[in-house]
């Protein structure tokens, strides 16, 4: 029994069941509340705990799952195909779209993680949290943040993404399907986009070309301020350097604060 439990092949198939499970709870109910994924990571997370399992035990079992992510990624590339003319002819809309909607996640994360006084590593880890788990776990690592804390994000904003903003979007007048799709795949990457999908073929192809854009766009910001940010860093310790040389030349002992 325990080699059963700890065999990756078991952690897969029951993992795949789990979320056939959701995908049979919501077309059952039909409500957005009903999300495989949240419903297959909880009853995967009881099972883990009533048998003992540890997390890397069952973390061989992603990286055989996480090997159907890239057939997955590319299959996207089928309603975008179909729905090339509609592409084509929105090409900028769909550019400026995803460019503000990175642009305000950024902003966003980066407002309430100061207004609730979260640490410079966490808020680091959430900036990418609106990308897809591949960009925003190396853009996490780029700015010096905790890959787990930006995976965990990731997949949160997308669970949330998927079943929240449908609706809100309509209920603020958003019936577009082109706008829909865009909006959904820019903040809730693919997960969202799975949702997008049910909605109809060109949402769902407008969502899975949000998110490739506004990952390609969320690295250059993200890069960009990156960069911005350590010319700042230097520009104030060579300010703060040339005041303490400054008071040493005069033989002042005046207390200057060092920015981190």
């Amino acid at each position: 029994m325990t080699e059963i439990l700890t065999s990756p092949l078991t952690w897969m198939f029951l993992s795949i069941f789990c979320y056939a499970i959701g995908v049979a709870i919501q077309q059952k109910t039909g409500s957005p509340l009903c999300n495989p994924l949240l419903i297959a990571s909880v009853l995967v997370g009881v099972l883990l705990i009533v048998s003992g399992t540890t997390y890397q035990t069952y973390e061989e079992s992603g990286q055989l799952i996480s090997f159907f992510l890239t057939p997955a990624t590319v299959a996207l590339a089928i309603p975008i195909y179909r729905k090339l003319d509609v592409l084509l002819h929105n090409l900028l809309p769909i550019l400026l779209g995803a460019f503000v909607g990175s642009l305000v996640s950024i902003s966003s994360v980066i407002l309430f993680s100061h207004l609730f006084g979260l640490s410079d590593a966490t808020t680091r880890s959430l900036i990418p949290k609106s990308v897809t788990t591949p960009i925003g776990v190396a853009l996490a690592d780029m700015l010096g943040g905790v890959t787990s804390i930006t995976a965990i994000a990731i997949v949160i904003t997308g669970i949330f993404g998927a079943i929240l903003l449908p609706t809100f979007l309509k209920c603020i007048g958003v019936r577009n399907p082109m706008q829909m799709g865009l909006s959904i795949g820019t903040a809730a990457h693919a997960v969202g986009t799975s949702r997008a999908i049910q909605l109809g073929e060109t949402e769902g192809a407008i969502s899975g070309l949000a998110i490739g854009v506004a990952g390609l766009l969320t690295a250059f910001i993200v890069s960009a301020l990156s960069v911005f940010m350590q010319n700042c860093r230097r520009r104030r310790r060579g300010i703060a350097g040339a005041h303490r040389r400054e008071q040493e030349g005069t033989g002042h002992q005046t207390w200057f604060p060092v920015p981190s």
